[in-house]
C-alpha cells in the first residue's frame, strides 16, 4: 500500500506555496493540516481558492507553523518513500515547505507514476472518476484527494488482478 500525499497551494504557478498538506498512510491512517503562510509567502490567487475552498484568513487563523508541519512529516514518513499524483508540482511545494521552515525532509517524494502498472495506467481515469462519484466526501481537500488516490491504486490493482470486475464496472 503506498503512503501518498496530495497538496493544495495558493496559486498555480511560480511564487505559490503549500497553504495545506494531506495524506493517508500505507496504514491508511490520514493526516492534513492547514499551513499558516510565512511571511515571505504573499502570493493569492482567487481561482485557486474558489477550486479548494481554503481562505488566506482561514490559515492566517486556523493554520499550523510551517515548522510543526515539517516536524509532523519528517516523524511520520522518515526513510519512506511518499507518492502524489502531481509530482511536477508538489515536490517544489514541499520543497518550499522545508525551505521555509529551514529543515531537510527526511522522506522522499516520488510521481505515482512509477509504482503504477500499464494496466493500472489504463484503468485509472475511469475508475478515479468512479469512485469520486460514490465518494461520500464532496470536497476537493489535500486528505480527502490523497483518500481517492489510495483507493484508485487499490481499485485499479484489484481490477487487473480480477479482470471480471473490469467488464463489471464499464
Amino acid at each position: 500500500m503506498p503512503n501518498i500525499i496530495d497538496i493544495e497551494a495558493s496559486g498555480f504557478g511560480a511564487h505559490s506555496y503549500p497553504i495545506e498538506i494531506g495524506l493517508v498512510t500505507e496504514e491508511r491512517k490520514r493526516y492534513c493540516r492547514l499551513i499558516k503562510p510565512l511571511p515571505e509567502w504573499t502570493h493569492w490567487s482567487e481561482e485557486a481558492e474558489g477550486l479548494h475552498g481554503i481562505s488566506r484568513r482561514l490559515l492566517l487563523q486556523n493554520g499550523v507553523p510551517a515548522q510543526q508541519v515539517c516536524t509532523e512529516l519528517n516523524q511520520m514518513l522518515t526513510g519512506k518513500t511518499i507518492y502524489s499524483d502531481g509530482w511536477v508540482v508538489d515536490q517544489p511545494w514541499l520543497i518550499r515547505l522545508f525551505h521555509g521552515a529551514r529543515m531537510d525532509m527526511t522522506f522522499r517524494i516520488s510521481p505515482l507514476e512509477m509504482i503504477l502498472s500499464e494496466g493500472q495506467m489504463e484503468q485509472w481515469r475511469d475508475t478515479k472518476q468512479r469512485l469520486s462519484k460514490v465518494s461520500a466526501r464532496k470536497r476537493h481537500r489535500a486528505s480527502v484527494d490523497a483518500e481517492l488516490i489510495q483507493n484508485t491504486f487499490i481499485a485499479t490493482r484489484q481490477m487487473l488482478a480480477n479482470p471480471a470486475i473490469i467488464s463489471k464496472s464499464s
